[in-house]
C-alpha cells in the first residue's frame, strides 16, 4: 500500500512519518484490499489535525480528528477507519447471498490413507497483462505469488518473487 502524507502548516518530522506508516500498516493488517491511503495534516491556531482516506478494491474509508497533539489527531483518525472497516467487514458477513457460492471451500474431514488433501481451495478470477504488470500486482498486494493470464499467449502464468528478492515465472508447456 502506498501512503501519500501532505502536511498544511505544519513540518513533517521523520518520526511523525515513522508513526503514519506504523499506523496504515496495522491498517493494513484489517484489511488486505488497501490500494493507497491519504494522509492530510493540518494546523490551525491551536487544533492539529489530520484526515485519512483509504482507497480499497470496492470501498474508500475516511476519517478526521483534531486535538492539541498531532499524533493523538492521527491515532483517534486510524482508530475511526478500523471501526470503520470492522463495520464493513461484518455487514459484507452477513449480507451474503444464500445461493452463491463460497469461493473458499473447507474440508475438515480426514483423508484416507496416502490421499492428498486441501485444506483450502480458492476460485481466483485471473485477469489478462504482462509479466511486468503481474510483478507491480503482486508488489501492490504484497503478496509473494500472482497468477495471471498472459496478453500474448493467453495462457495462464504464476509469478513468483524468490528469496534474494528476484522474480521467477512459471509458463505451461506441454510435455
Amino acid at each position: 500500500m502506498t501512503v501519500h502524507i501532505v502536511a498544511r502548516h505544519v513540518k513533517l518530522t521523520k518520526a511523525l512519518k515513522d508513526f503514519i506508516q506504523e499506523r496504515m500498516d496495522k491498517l493494513q493488517h484489517y484489511f488486505d484490499n488497501i490500494i493507497w491511503a491519504q494522509v492530510v495534516l493540518t494546523v490551525e491556531k491551536k487544533s492539529q489535525g489530520a484526515e485519512i482516506v483509504l482507497h480499497a478494491a470496492r470501498q474508500t474509508f475516511q476519517a478526521s480528528a483534531k486535538t492539541t497533539d498531532m499524533y493523538s489527531s492521527v491515532d483517534m483518525c486510524a482508530e475511526k477507519i478500523e471501526k470503520q472497516i470492522r463495520k464493513y467487514k461484518e455487514k459484507m458477513k452477513d449480507h451474503r447471498v444464500a445461493d452463491e457460492e463460497p469461493s473458499v471451500i473447507q474440508d475438515y474431514s480426514l483423508p484416507p490413507q496416502g490421499e492428498i488433501r486441501f485444506s483450502v481451495i480458492k476460485k481466483v478470477p485471473v485477469a489478462p497483462m504482462t509479466a511486468d504488470d503481474a510483478a507491480l500486482e503482486m508488489e501492490r498486494m504484497g503478496y509473494n505469488f500472482w497468477m495471471f493470464m498472459d496478453q500474448e499467449s493467453n495462457k495462464i502464468q504464476v509469478i513468483f518473487k524468490r528469496l534474494d528478492n528476484t522474480y521467477g515465472l512459471l509458463q505451461p508447456v506441454k510435455r
